[in-house]
């Protein structure tokens, strides 16, 4: 038996498969609303077979947005708007839907990818806006410099964590991840890198936790117990001196503590200077290391996983007990069928799509 496909609980939520859709900016909101292309997007997804799917990278405040076109989750026009989103996937998929709430920090107020190479956007041009950080120091030398929080607006910010997670609820999303890695907010907070406080927030490793977990915190007490709260990290920044598997594995273990559902595992995007050697599964051994250091706590894995069996090889051996793909999918957006296939399992599909069942794979969709 396939054990891609067998059942996985993350706290509350049951998970027909461990296949996860990992959360992928889009950048194609209108002032943080989503938009048609989120509903065909997601959509189409939905019909992929996945046990879960992760909603992009969304903001808890419009300072917070990674790009002028990033969706957003912060106000009653935000949530209408994605309301109707997730209203119309829901009609077509019963796959459970995820939210990863988001504050980009200093990596905010830039161009989408796609223009200018996602540039930084300085406060007074179109598109642009004062960001928000650990330090003043920006991401790149040269680029608009960010305003250190303090107190007040560390309490800001986890106040809009707790409403978006509530606006979240509202919505129905059976899953909140919230996103402490790839150089973001809170992943500002946790590494030395881009955290020279002198503060409670700064110095010491308990120092540099707290932010995270006491966003964690307000947001698990915020929601009902049937919603599951996780987090995703960068185990590492591939620089030295900075964020580590040993500091990752401290973290994890503060949150599975806490009563955390889950933690994605992820790597980088916190400083320029970073050295990655990319190859298949090259996040994997993170997951693994820091799996072996928790009690019960699931572990997601996520990197250049695009080979059924490496997937399957993951799970199975104890990697980790989920695997997440994002570009994989975009370029395959049925490749859990193809894995069941491969794999001699089956998957959900929708009965507008059941034609298409090869025949010699009669139990394909079971």
């Amino acid at each position: 038996m396939s054990q891609l496909f067998s059942p996985l609980a993350l706290g509350p939520l049951s998970l027909t498969n461990r296949i996860v859709i990992a959360p992928m900016c889009q950048y194609s909101a209108d002032e943080g609303r989503a938009s048609d292309w989120h509903a065909q997007h997601l959509g189409n997804l939905a019909q992929s077979g996945a046990g879960l799917l992760i909603l992009e990278a969304t903001a808890v405040e419009a300072r917070g947005r990674i790009s002028w076109g990033d969706l957003g989750l912060y106000d009653n026009a935000t949530e209408a708007a994605l309301r109707t989103v997730v209203d119309s996937v829901r009609r077509w998929s019963p796959m459970p839907l995820g939210i990863q709430l988001a504050h980009a920090g200093r990596k905010a107020s830039t161009h989408k990818p796609w223009e200018h190479g996602g540039a930084a956007i300085a406060p007074e041009a179109e598109h642009g806006w004062q960001t928000v950080s650990s330090t003043d120091r920006p991401f790149n030398e040269g680029a608009p410099a960010p305003q250190a929080l303090d107190q007040a607006g560390i309490d800001a910010v986890i106040a809009a964590f707790v409403e978006s997670a509530q606006r979240a609820h509202r919505l129905g999303f059976e899953l909140i991840e919230l996103h402490g890695a790839h150089g973001y907010l809170l992943h500002q907070f946790l590494s030395p890198l881009s955290n020279d406080r002198t503060d409670q927030y700064g110095g010491t490793l308990e120092n540099r936790l707290r932010l995270p977990l006491q966003v964690f915190d307000a947001v698990r007490a915020a929601v009902p117990d049937t919603v599951a709260v996780g987090m995703r990290i960068s185990a590492s920044d591939w620089v030295d001196g900075g964020w580590d598997v040993a500091q990752s594995i401290a973290l994890a273990q503060a949150l599975e503590a806490r009563g955390c559902h889950f933690l994605h595992v992820s790597s980088g995007g916190l400083d320029p200077r970073q050295q990655i050697k990319l190859e298949d599964g090259y996040q994997v051994p993170f997951a693994n290391d820091i799996k072996a250091q928790l009690k019960t706590m699931p572990v997601i894995a996520v990197g250049l996983i695009t080979d059924p069996g490496h997937a399957e090889h993951i799970v199975a051996h104890g990697q980790a007990d989920a695997v997440a793909l994002a570009r994989g999918i975009l370029y395959d957006p049925r490749w859990p069928w193809h894995a069941a296939a491969a794999l001699g399992a089956s998957v959900h599909a929708s009965p507008q799509y059941l034609r298409c069942q090869p025949r010699g794979l009669k139990h394909l969709f079971g």
